[in-house]
């Protein structure tokens, strides 16, 4: 018998019925690119359609403002004010400048951790947005054992009891490179990336690398991004 696996939509049209109707709730998802691939905003869009749905969602900035990340998403068509009862922003990027001076290298994890389990305990969420993990790897010193501790990350990720996605910015050609523990370690990877079709044409795709608990496609599909609504159509042809 098949198990009943509970999944959060991503609401990219065309994509979801690929991964057998969304991501398996409780995992831990990288979703990777390249600059200019939409990460953020994807990111971004799965929470605000989910809130849409009644779903609470947190969007934790580590480097980008919190009005900045509004006013990109405003334009691109998700007006946060249509569904701020269900998806909260923290900006911890101000906190993190006003700790410059503070030397051990556990700090700013030890308060990265402390803020969401905070929120965690008052939200009731169901799917959180850390943008990005290569912010939060920097400030917090990971270099004697990175492996380790990044295992230690994404458990502690696991153990909030929600679908959680860290937007990391990396060619998702390179995510098992020796060098590169993410891709090990997370339940699921979402590359993104752009390829030149011409000398005035490019175009963005999507692709699952891994999903565990999943059969899917692992080939690419064009990501289209209209109105505020993304798709997911068969791939043109180089």
């Amino acid at each position: 018998m098949r198990p009943d696996i509970h999944r959060i939509r991503t609401y990219i049209r065309r994509f979801d019925e690929d991964i057998q109707g969304g991501i398996p709730t409780g995992q831990v998802v990288l979703l990777t690119g390249t600059p200019g691939t939409m990460k953020t905003s994807l990111a971004y869009s799965i929470l605000f359609r989910n809130a849409s749905a009644g779903k609470r969602g947190l969007y934790i900035s580590l480097e980008q403002s919190r009005n900045n990340l509004l006013t990109q998403m405003a334009v691109l068509g998700m007006d946060h004010d249509e569904v701020a009862e269900n998806l909260d922003i923290l900006d911890l990027g101000l906190i993190r400048k006003n700790l410059r001076q503070i030397g051990t290298s556990g700090t700013w994890m030890q308060l990265f951790k402390m803020y969401t389990e905070n929120l965690m305990d008052n939200g009731g969420y169901d799917l959180i947005v850390v943008d990005s993990l290569d912010v939060l790897e920097v400030a917090s010193g990971m270099v004697d054992d990175q492996r380790d501790e990044l295992f230690h990350l994404f458990e502690w990720f696991r153990d909030l009891d929600l679908t959680s996605i860290l937007i990391k910015e990396a060619d998702p050609d390179r995510m098992f490179d020796a060098s590169s523990h993410e891709g090990y370690l997370a339940d699921a990877i979402i590359s993104l990336k752009l390829v030149e079709m011409s000398e005035t044409d490019i175009q963005r795709r999507i692709r699952v690398i891994k999903m565990r608990s999943t059969n899917h496609h692992t080939g690419h599909y064009s990501l289209l991004f209209n109105d505020g609504i993304f798709t997911a159509t068969q791939t043109i042809s180089d």
